[in-house]
């Protein structure tokens, strides 16, 4: 089973969604990605159509974007 991909960038908005997206879906149904600390996933993110941060992306490939946080652009800063 493919899993969805929690990205975000570690600032409370991000960490407060992570947890409430982990209650819905499940902790086997996700992987989580800090981009703050890993960013040679940032590519990854933006190539799926990540704009900003927290977002997840479905295994349909959809992106949803969840309580704006941070830009892709000041992640990368």
């Amino acid at each position: 089973m493919k899993r969805s991909v929690f990205y975000h960038a570690g600032c409370p908005v991000c960490v407060s969604a992570e947890q409430d997206i982990i209650e819905l879906v499940g902790k086997d149904k996700l992987e989580v990605v800090h981009i703050g600390q890993d960013k040679s996933r940032i590519p990854e993110a933006e190539n799926a159509g990540v704009k900003s941060v927290p977002a997840m992306v479905t295994p349909n490939g959809n992106v949803l974007h969840i309580n704006y946080g941070a830009s892709m652009e000041d992640v990368k800063a």
